[in-house]
């Protein structure tokens, strides 16, 4: 949690802005307070996204179905306003850690808590999928470790993007090392493409590495599409379902639930 800076809002919507919580390619995440304080996480969208029409459009349509996404493992959308001169949402504020901090702090997840991770973040995006949402950006640093297990946040904003008129990096939906391999050469993604993303994310919280190595975004990408993970080190029960998650072809990928 940072400071407020000079540039920062003191106010978004109806929730007064207490600290900034990070930043990313799709804007800046501050922590706010409601009429009654209770805490909220409010994304202020980047201008880049703001200032093209389609994507106010989509994240319309995305936050109101994300604002029907209801169960453990999510943090829900509270409030939004894809017609503010900058489009905001408001999601509850979940206290908690990212897995990539995590992992880059402490190293691989010992076997119970892997598990745990993984039984939770599966059974959450089943939900999502079965409300109709695909989430598209399933990474580390959207896997927050909380007191009543993992949260996957940043729903309703990374299907908003696709078709944002973005040049070069930010042209990129999701992120390259955590994409799949229909998300990386451009194609259709549905829940197959989280699923390929949560095997990503597992085999890092196991690993502290990526299955795909660390490289340039287009060189992961290449990898992605044309190379086997690599999952040297990740044994025990895991290793089947993480490696399944991880097959090319979309429709040898087990299902959320199934998972």
């Amino acid at each position: 949690m940072l400071r407020l800076r000079a540039e920062d809002p003191h106010q978004v919507g109806p929730f007064r802005i207490l600290a900034r919580l990070g930043s990313g390619g799709m804007g800046q995440v501050y922590l706010g307070a409601g009429h009654y304080g209770e805490l909220v996480a409010v994304k202020l969208i980047h201008p880049t996204f703001a200032s093209d029409p389609g994507f106010r459009a989509r994240f319309a349509r995305e936050v109101t179905t994300g604002m029907r996404v209801r169960g453990p493992g999510t943090a829900t959308v509270l409030a939004a306003d894809p017609d503010a001169p900058v489009p905001w949402l408001a999601s509850e504020y979940v206290p908690g850690v990212g897995l990539d901090r995590v992992v880059r702090e402490t190293g691989p997840l010992p076997p119970h808590t892997l598990h745990a991770l993984a039984a939770g973040l599966a059974a959450t995006l089943a939900t999502l999928h079965a409300a109709g949402l695909v989430h598209r950006d399933v990474k580390p640093p959207n896997v927050l470790l909380a007191a009543d297990g993992p949260r996957l946040i940043d729903m309703g904003i990374s299907r908003a993007v696709e078709g944002a008129q973005l040049s070069g990096a930010e042209a990129l939906v999701g992120t390259p090392a955590f994409m799949s391999p229909e998300q990386a050469e451009g194609g259709q993604t549905g829940p197959a493409s989280d699923v390929f993303s949560l095997g990503a994310v597992l085999a890092y919280a196991a690993l502290a590495r990526g299955p795909f190595g660390d490289a340039h975004p287009l060189v992961l990408m290449r990898r992605i599409v044309d190379d086997p993970a690599d999952l040297n080190g990740l044994t025990g029960p895991l290793h089947e379902p993480v490696r399944r998650c991880l097959a090319k072809n979309p429709a040898e990928r087990p299902g959320a639930a199934e998972l």
